[in-house]
């Protein structure tokens, strides 16, 4: 059995696939029309083409597709850079590894694909119910493993790395 499955592009994805390509033959001036157009306002004088570009093109992709939620943008409002905005939520789904009852864990073991259930009590494999990942791990691979990171709830460790 395949592990991708390729299927078509969704409705209306050829259509915005051509708006975009639309825009990467535009010059600076008619970014910057487009950005009138699109915005009602004049373009920021000291963006580049490329800058022009690529808010653009974003805009038209959250248009049709939809946007950010509210806590990715205040998590985007709130940092200095990219690469901040990154490290805070890394840190952030380091910290919560919660899981909600009816959550669904998936991990493929020996060619076999196990699914585990968060239960309010525990979790179900198999028809039985542990107590904790590590068990339930321990029951599929019949050795010893830190459940979270054997679901990939955990980073893993890249050897010599301080991190």
């Amino acid at each position: 059995m395949p592990r991708v499955r390729i299927v078509s592009a969704p409705p209306g994805r050829e259509a915005l696939d051509v708006e975009i390509a639309h825009l990467r033959d535009l010059d600076v001036g008619g970014l910057r029309s487009r950005w009138h157009a699109m915005w009602g306002r004049p373009a920021p004088p000291h963006l580049p083409g490329h800058l022009l570009f690529r808010a653009l093109a974003y805009r038209l992709q959250a248009d049709h597709w939809g946007d950010l939620d509210a806590v990715s943008k205040r998590l985007l409002d709130r940092s200095e850079s990219p690469e901040q905005a990154g490290q805070s939520a890394m840190a952030r789904s380091r910290q919560s590894t919660e899981l909600q009852h009816g959550t669904v864990l998936g991990r493929e073991w020996n060619g076999r694909m196990h699914r585990v259930a968060v239960l309010g009590e525990g979790f179900a494999w198999n028809g039985q119910t542990f107590p904790s990942l590590s068990k339930v791990a321990l029951a599929i691979t019949g050795t010893r493993w830190n459940g979270p990171k054997f679901f990939g709830l955990r980073d893993k460790r890249v050897k010599g790395s301080s991190a």
